[in-house]
């Protein structure tokens, strides 16, 4: 029997697969499809403090090997996710994040504070890499003192453990890697969706409503691995790797580079059974291997073979 049970940041997960925050709403309608159970994990909805409509549409642009979306972060609120959603999602047997977002680093830990204490939550993903917001979201996640900032004002707010997840639209993300890591982070979830634009031939004119959009799927992986090894690195934290993941292999290269646990994203939207397949995958790549503990391949393909 092979073991597929992670734990980092003090937060407990029978398998390393997570969904990502925005692909899955509340679980809700992936409940309807497989027992959400079975993940080792979700990352729910992105929530502000007042709900948001979000973008003018269209907000979905195919691409090769990828897909666009400029959704805007809309949520129905925190009152609402507080009343309606958390309770849904926490009666089962999976680890729940919270996605929080804001305009200012206040908007972060008034979030923070009113969800301290709710019971079975396993912790926050702090999101300072939204690139399809006009404020907060990728201006705070683009430069290490913003970042910090957040984080800073988050861990003053709460005692849950604080993953944050960085965006790819930097010069350097070791950088903003290490500083919220120093402001408090457990954990780094990478990466989010790079920043990207269709333009509609036809008409002359960009085809999102938001002019651009973030750019996930397929296309994105190997450069998101590529990210994943060099933070992992450069901070001593857990990391959630993210970005084009489909199948186990590319889930293992990941968690090769050094992550922890994986989140998949735009794999759910082609194949909503795709974060089981994954977990199947791996338990048999495992067995084929030989590996008992997939602990044992975390950043085996590092330097020194390790973290």
């Amino acid at each position: 029997m092979t073991k597929l049970a992670v734990e980092f940041a003090g937060i407990k997960a029978k398998n390393p697969v997570f969904t990502a925050s925005g692909t899955c709403g509340y679980g809700r309608e992936l409940n309807e499809i497989f027992p959400i159970e079975r993940l080792g994990g979700m990352m729910v909805k992105g929530t502000t403090l007042a709900p948001r409509l979000g973008n003018d549409g269209p907000r979905i642009a195919e691409a090769p090997a990828g897909v666009l979306n400029c959704v805007g972060l809309q949520n129905p609120g925190l009152d609402n996710v507080l009343a309606e959603q958390l309770p849904w999602v926490l009666q089962h047997d999976v680890a729940v994040l919270m996605n929080i977002a804001g305009g200012e680093p206040a908007d972060y830990a008034e979030i923070a504070r009113r969800v301290n204490d709710v019971p079975g939550l396993a912790g926050l993903e702090v999101n300072i890499s939204c690139p399809n917001v006009k404020a907060g979201g990728m201006a705070h996640g683009a430069n290490p003192q913003t970042a910090a900032a957040v984080v800073s004002a988050v861990r003053e707010a709460t005692k849950l453990p604080l993953v944050v997840k960085l965006s790819p639209n930097v010069t350097d993300i070791t950088e903003i890697a290490r500083a919220v890591e120093a402001a408090g982070a457990d954990a780094v979830s990478l990466v989010n969706t790079f920043l990207a634009m269709v333009i509609d031939v036809k008409r002359r004119k960009p085809l999102l409503g938001n002019v651009t959009g973030g750019l996930s799927g397929p296309a994105i992986r190997p450069i998101a691995v590529r990210m994943v090894y060099q933070v992992a690195q450069a901070v001593k934290i857990p990391i959630i790797g993210m970005g084009g993941i489909t199948c186990a292999e590319d889930a293992l290269q990941f968690m090769l580079a050094g992550a922890n646990a994986v989140a998949v994203a735009a794999a759910t939207m082609s194949d909503p059974l795709a974060p089981l397949k994954i977990i199947e995958g791996l338990d048999l790549w495992l067995e084929h291997e030989g590996v008992a503990d997939i602990n044992e391949i975390i950043g085996a393909a590092l330097p020194g073979g390790g973290r």
